[in-house]
């Protein structure tokens, strides 16, 4: 019976990891891009722990938004690849550090996403955009933003 749920787990386990689509823009890295942001928002130590080396670094933000083509549709950015393949950037909630939603301070026209890449103890760049485009910022490591993954 063990044998059997343990089978079990593993090959739910092994369903999930294949349901997750990764997306080749024709980056000169060989970065693959998630085609959906992770389902929740999260601090950036716990995006860390859940997420670790998935996580874009800054130099693959920057090389998503030099080399990519950013479409706004009013509800985020179509970006697009050299090779021609496109992800969604859709616009994000945001939370303070005390869980409190900024999205009516922001207006709805906001996208905000976790990199790996630290800034010291207290904060971590992110790439943050809106209807304008996007740029690279810095953030409180204990707000609360979008994680977008990368292989």
């Amino acid at each position: 019976m063990k044998k059997i749920l343990f089978s079990g787990i593993i090959g739910l386990m092994a369903l999930s990891l294949s349901a997750q689509e990764f997306v080749d823009l024709g980056l000169s890295s060989g970065t693959k891009w998630k085609d959906k942001n992770e389902s929740d928002l999260f601090n950036y130590n716990a995006a860390l722990v859940e997420f670790g080396g998935s996580l874009p670094t800054y130099a693959q933000f920057e090389e998503l938004k030099e080399s990519c083509t950013w479409e706004w549709n009013g509800k985020g950015f179509k970006v697009t690849g050299p090779n021609g393949n496109s992800i969604f950037l859709p616009t994000t909630s945001i939370r303070d550090c005390n869980g409190n939603l900024l999205d009516s301070s922001l207006g709805s026209f906001a996208g905000s996403y976790w990199s790996s890449s630290s800034l010291g103890p207290e904060r971590a760049w992110i790439l943050g955009f809106g209807a304008t485009g996007g740029n690279m910022g810095e953030a409180e490591r204990c707000s609360w933003r979008a994680v977008r993954l990368v292989k």
